[in-house]
């Protein structure tokens, strides 16, 4: 019997000491896409020009003309980007990956599908609490803004948020809304889903105060 409470209790030992290494690899994840976060904004501050006001009343952006035109990337620190993601409400910003995988999801919030010129991008990320993991406590009717690499920004008010399985794909993608955010709830089964409807879009300087973290 001691024999066999010796191996349970080295087995405890060895599952707790496990915990603790998984717990501290995660903090050390969220503190460097934390990091990463704010070095690439910083560059998008400095280097992301918001056009001009275009006064002529029959101008039509190139966005509206073609929709299904790919969205314009910048590379920081070796990295693709096509845009920032701000919430006010959360008082959260983000940098925008232009695709995702595993490895890009450690660093920053991922496209996954969809354009936003097309309306109907999808956005994925994290639940660290410096991602996606506030999102589940947005509201009705809060803004989201979305800046691509041209100076562009498109305003959004969230219209749901719900959880949806972690199989439900084709909903995810096809549900019919202007943005989606998403991220997976403690222990993967389900993901936070925030759905977003297009409010107003443009290059004008009227829109600018709403790209800016309260």
């Amino acid at each position: 019997m001691r024999k066999r409470g010796k191996i349970l209790m080295g087995i405890g030992f060895i599952l707790i000491a496990g915990a603790l290494s998984l717990t501290v690899y995660n903090t050390m994840q969220e503190k460097n896409a934390a990091q990463n976060t704010e070095v690439v904004l910083q560059v998008f501050e400095e280097e992301i020009e918001y056009p001009e006001p275009v006064e002529d009343p029959a101008y039509i952006p190139d966005y509206i003309l073609n929709p299904d035109m790919e969205m314009p990337v910048k590379t920081v620190n070796g990295q693709p980007y096509i845009g920032k993601l701000s919430i006010p409400a959360l008082n959260r910003a983000f940098p925008v990956m232009t695709e995702w995988d595993y490895d890009k999801l450690k660093i920053a919030p991922c496209h996954y599908t969809g354009t936003i010129y097309a309306r109907n991008m999808v956005i994925m990320a994290h639940n660290y609490n410096s991602h996606f993991g506030p999102i589940k406590n947005l509201s009705e009717g809060d803004e989201v803004t979305f800046l691509d690499m041209d100076g562009n920004l498109f305003a959004y008010v969230v219209e749901l948020v719900e959880e949806l399985p972690a199989t439900a794909i084709d909903e995810m993608v096809d549900g019919g809304y202007d943005l989606t955010l998403f991220t997976c709830t403690l222990g993967g089964a389900a993901r936070v889903t925030v759905r977003c409807t297009m409010v107003d879009s443009g290059q004008y300087k009227d829109l600018r105060k709403m790209d800016r973290v309260r």
